[in-house]
């Protein structure tokens, strides 16, 4: 007999919440399965081929990114040189600049003939210190009786034109 919507009596039937009777109606359309032995899982050729591709892309991406990051590190390393290279040299210039400035320096005769004086004890001469000496005046060249024939070296390519020509 189906129930009807009212309730005959002084004590009507407790409501219960609409998760509750949802959770009840389940587990009643539910059944109960005894365990079973793991049955192996077949596995198709496709679905393998698609494992086996997705695992060699995986591996193909992970070397590509390791080659990248090697890569890179080497960029890096060169870099460094260059800029190591760099700070070397231009201290090797500064360094040639002060030399050259110091060259010049040396060279100045005040400085010559101070050091002249100073470090090797000489004196400018005096009119005693002098001696003079008369020369003839005849001309000591000789000019060249012979003609001086002056020749360049040539290169192999001028050396075959002329051995195939001059004979």
């Amino acid at each position: 007999m189906a129930r009807s919507k009212y309730e005959y009596g002084t004590s009507p039937r407790k409501l219960e919440p609409e998760i509750k009777r949802k959770k009840k109606v389940q587990q009643r359309n539910l059944k109960i399965v005894k365990e079973l032995p793991r049955q192996k899982v077949q596995i198709s050729k496709e679905q393998k081929k698609r494992q086996i591709k997705l695992t060699f892309l995986v591996i193909g991406i992970f070397v590509l990114l390791l080659t990248i990051s090697y890569r890179n590190s080497q960029i890096n390393e060169k870099f460094s040189q260059v800029q190591t290279l760099k700070r070397e040299l231009s201290s090797l210039q500064k360094e040639n600049e002060q030399l050259k400035v110091t060259i010049e320096n040396s060279l100045n005769l005040n400085t010559i003939e101070k050091l002249a004086k100073e470090k090797l004890g000489m004196q400018k001469l005096t009119n005693k210190q002098t001696i003079y000496i008369s020369l003839p005046k005849k001309d000591y060249v000789e000019s060249a009786s012979e003609e001086v024939v002056i020749e360049k070296e040539k290169n192999w390519f001028e050396k075959l034109v002329d051995t195939i020509f001059h004979r």
